[in-house]
């Protein structure tokens, strides 16, 4: 499926044109002055009118006027990162004039959009995504080459934006791309970090913070806006006054006010002219400088708001376990909500004036999980005290609105903040979350009567060290027209455990809908495209076109050459090379070189103690414990295999880091053994972010999906790993239900462990008071409590003890106390899976039959159905395909 930018360079005598709409930023400009000046607006009009070229010279010219004027590079000096930075400059070029005509086209068609707002966008690089969605990869590649220079090398000089985390910041960049690929009129809000979580290094076995400096270098992609800029205030107090029109009302006054500007990220489609937008926001200083300070000689002093100001954008998720955490953090969240909200509501007035009742038949905002959910209030107090309406009417209009996507059912995950620290940072917020309470209890006890279902759906509570909180899960829910959940699994228990009363409470007030489910996915442009171009390139010569790149259920069409050994062997050997890519990555980036030969083994996600990679870890040390007991000629038969585990741990998730010190100390146990580093190694992959994954996806052939059934909402990097032909070692949890469920049921991967509705049972049971531990793993533990992996460090055996003795905890009341995440209790089943594994890898042509019918089962994952259902079902968003441009002569 060509692109339209793709023919840019076959028009012979001409040349794209650019729409009438598209003139200057994107709108039909109002001409001023006498016309003397008209006549140099139209010339100035006249020579933006036409798209730059992207045939070999277009391309090369801009890429050297870039290195000489915009990098300021003499032709005797310059370096292949200053040709990284003057390529991607010009790639910008080319995805501003679709960023300005797209939005341009919006305005004037003035659909319905949709803004969704998060705290995270794990965006990865840019350069190849942009070149590939533009469909001018090889046209840079062809006259890069010219040049002397080649494509790839050139990519690994951008960093990847530290703008996320884990799943939910990847699963928001997937979703821009599909939203653009699929025509949907939307925008992405989020923040412009400094540092972004920050950058794991691994110290003698331990992971250690340090600042990511991803803006140490010019990041060739934004573009900052100087003139989009919002007032935002913190702190201060509220008081009362009679308006013009003798009502009572509230403003908010005195404190501090920053000024949040927007810095936009123009995100391609695929095969289409669309480019949506990332607006993200730098808080700024007010005043750069305080003078009178200055002049006293407090210098420190005269500098300080600039500070506070650059201290809200500095890093994502600050440290919480203190107060000026947990203020710093809820700052962050208000900053960004304020001024998307701002933002939004600037556009809707500048189309629609004062007509506040159609606000949701033209704008829906989408909060991803509770971080912005700040942003109803917000938006309450912008209609009642900016705009001047009513409350109920105000509260109407927001419930209208705003859409909420929950994304795990951890508890912790479900933001509350203190009343205290709301009250003396936003003190009309608290107010008005108040008034929106006060709306709602009124409504349940006037149906349901009082009762505990009443403090349940509050909006407020009380901790139980004292103290009243805010919840924002409930914010979020109450002030949202659909709630959603992100696969099928996880949506039932967010209506029957996470939400129940106020699932119950959107049937009885006659909203039905308001619960749907909008399973996730990923984009396959990103993550097979990009990823795995030689798996690509595959695909689209045996289903005979690439059209299955925004249409991924033609997959399907792969499962007929299941069985074809010609196919099977294509297949073999793009996962070998893949393997080969990873072990050499894995020899630089993690010091240890894995035999491309071996079973490739990956678990990349948060170290968290639900995901259970300590149970992942115990398995090595028993694989590990189970080969040093063989003799050489049994070894020879065991299969070999090489495993990782990637991820990040809270900086405070001491239980976390701790697991990864384990990890990486078993592992260097294992692969300095010669016994048994032939047939296991066993690694930590550091600092795992998009490009570690890019490469260790494909490279993949078995990834784990461990959670205990019932935690994870959904997971994206499953369909990752199978988009590329990976097969599952996982539990019935989340989204490995439906992969599962496509591929024809669990047979088709490696499915272990208990059961959600089986977990309380199990929790619940005890055997005489003993923890009932399987045998094996019974030696895993006494080898841990032996020191055996602790190299010699006596506080490592303490630190490796303490995790074995808190999985063995018993309740008095008999309960499973200690194995919370049932390590232990599924240790075995997990055991027998991963038996099964090398079994079934011993036949190499039925391994490779499977991992064919499981790609072509994974239509249903890519992130283009998953918006096309959120636009269906939840938003009710059309499409506005911006039409292709002209064709006229030089």
């Amino acid at each position: 499926m060509a692109t339209p930018f793709a023919d840019n360079d076959k028009c012979g005598p001409e040349m794209m044109r650019k729409s009438s709409f598209s003139l200057l930023s994107g709108q039909a400009a109002e001409r001023p002055g006498p016309k003397s000046a008209n006549v140099g607006y139209e010339k100035m009009q006249e020579m933006m009118e036409v798209y730059l070229p992207n045939d070999a010279e277009g391309i090369q010219k801009s890429v050297v006027e870039h290195i000489e004027y915009s990098l300021a590079c003499t032709r005797f000096d310059f370096t292949e990162d200053h040709v990284y930075r003057a390529a991607a400059l010009s790639v910008r070029d080319r995805l501003i004039e679709s960023l300005n005509d797209t939005n341009a086209y919006f305005e004037e068609q003035d659909p319905k959009r949709c803004y969704y707002l998060s705290a995270e966008y794990l965006i990865g690089r840019y350069f190849q995504n942009a070149l590939a969605n533009l469909d001018i990869e090889d046209n840079y590649r062809d006259a890069l080459m010219e040049l002397g220079v080649k494509l790839e090398d050139l990519m690994e000089h951008e960093a990847d934006p530290a703008l996320g985390n884990g799943g939910l910041g990847r699963l928001a960049a997937c979703f821009l791309d599909s939203c653009a690929t699929q025509d949907l009129p939307l925008w992405g809000y989020g923040i412009r970090y400094t540092y972004g979580i920050f950058e794991q290094k691994i110290r003698e076995g331990r992971q250690v913070e340090v600042p990511d400096y991803w803006l140490a270098k010019q990041n060739c992609f934004e573009i900052a806006r100087e003139d989009v800029t919002y007032a935002v205030r913190f702190y201060g107090h509220t008081e009362k006054y009679t308006d013009h029109s003798g009502q009572t009302r509230t403003r908010w006054r005195g404190g501090d006010v920053i000024q949040a500007m927007a810095y936009d990220n123009p995100i391609p489609g695929y095969g289409t002219y669309n480019t949506i937008n990332l607006r993200l926001w730098k808080a700024m200083p007010t005043s750069e400088l305080d003078f009178e300070a200055f002049n006293k000689g407090d210098y420190l002093d005269a500098v300080k708001m600039r500070q506070k100001a650059e201290d809200l954008c500095s890093f994502l998720y600050p440290n919480d376990n203190h107060d000026e955490g947990k203020e710093l953090r809820l700052k962050q969240q208000y900053m960004f909500c304020s001024a998307s909200i701002q933002d939004i509501l600037r556009g809707f007035k500048k189309k629609h004036g004062s007509n506040w009742d159609m606000l949701p038949e033209k704008v829906q905002i989408q909060l991803n999980d509770t971080h912005p959910a700040i942003s109803v209030p917000e938006l309450m107090r912008l209609l009642i005290d900016v705009e001047g309406l009513q409350a109920e009417r105000a509260w109407k209009i927001v419930k209208a609105t705003y859409n909420y996507t929950n994304h795990t059912v951890m508890p912790e995950a479900l933001e509350k903040w203190a009343v205290s620290l709301i009250g003396k940072l936003l003190p009309r917020h608290v107010e008005i979350v108040g008034m929106m309470n006060h709306m709602l209890i009124q409504e349940v006890i006037a149906k349901w009567g009082d009762g505990p279902h009443v403090q349940d759906m509050s909006m407020f509570g009380t901790s139980e060290f004292g103290g009243e909180f805010i919840r924002m899960g409930n914010i979020s829910v109450i002030g949202a027209h659909h709630v959603n959940g992100v696969a099928y699994m996880h949506t039932e228990i967010v209506k029957r455990e996470t939400f129940m009363n106020l699932y119950k409470w959107s049937i009885a007030s006659g909203e039905p809908g308001k619960f749907v489910n909008c399973t996730n996915g990923v984009t396959p442009r990103r993550w097979v495209l990009c990823a795995n171009r030689e798996l690509a390139d595959l695909i689209t010569g045996k289903l005979g076109s690439d059209a299955w790149l925004k249409d991924l259920p033609q997959l399907r069409g792969l499962a007929k050459f299941k069985d074809d050994a010609a196919f099977q062997k294509e297949w073999n050997q793009i996962k070998y090379n893949a393997k080969v890519r990873m072990a050499a990555w894995c020899k630089k980036h993690a010091g240890v070189e894995p035999d491309p030969s071996m079973l490739f083994d990956v678990q990349i996600k948060r170290i968290h103690e639900y995901k259970r990679q300590l149970m992942n870890v115990f398995y090595q040390i028993h694989r590990y414990l189970e080969i040093k007991a063989m003799s050489p000629g049994e070894r020879a038969k065991v299969q070999k295999r090489f495993s990782c585990i990637g991820g990040k741990a809270a900086p405070v998730y001491y239980v976390a880091k701790s697991i990864i010190k384990l990890i990486n100390n078993v592992g260097a146990v294992i692969n300095s053994d010669p016994d048994v580093s032939p047939y296991l190694k066993f690694a930590f992959i550091p600092n795992y972010n998009v490009s570690a994954a890019q490469m260790l996806v494909p490279g993949s052939e078995i990834s784990q999906h461990i959670s205990t059934a019932g935690t994870e909402a959904s997971g994206t990097s499953n369909m990752k790993f199978v988009m590329n032909g990976g097969l599952i070692v996982g539990t019935m949890d989340g989204a490995n239900v439906e992969i599962c469920e496509e591929a024809g049921g669990q047979g088709a991967h490696f499915i272990f462990g208990a059961l959600e509705d089986d977990v309380p049972s199990i929790m619940s049971k005890s055997k005489g008071g003993h923890y009932p531990v399987d045998g094996r793993l019974a030696r895993v533990f006494d080898a841990i409590k032996k020191g055996t992996f602790s190299r010699g460090d006596a506080e490592a055996t303490t630190e490796f003890s303490a995790i074995v003795d808190k999985l063995c905890i018993v309740h008095a009341a008999g309960t499973w106390e200690g194995d919370r995440y049932l390590v232990v209790a599924d240790f075995p089943s997990y055991v027998d899976a991963q038996n099964r594994v090398d079994r079934d890898y011993a036949n190499q042509s039925s391994w490779a039959a499977r991992s064919i019918v499981s790609v072509s089962a994974t239509g249903k994952f890519s992130t283009d159905r998953s918006m096309a259902d959120y636009a269906k079902n939840v938003w009710e968003l059309p499409k506005c395909a911006r039409p292709a441009p002209k064709l006229v002569s030089r």
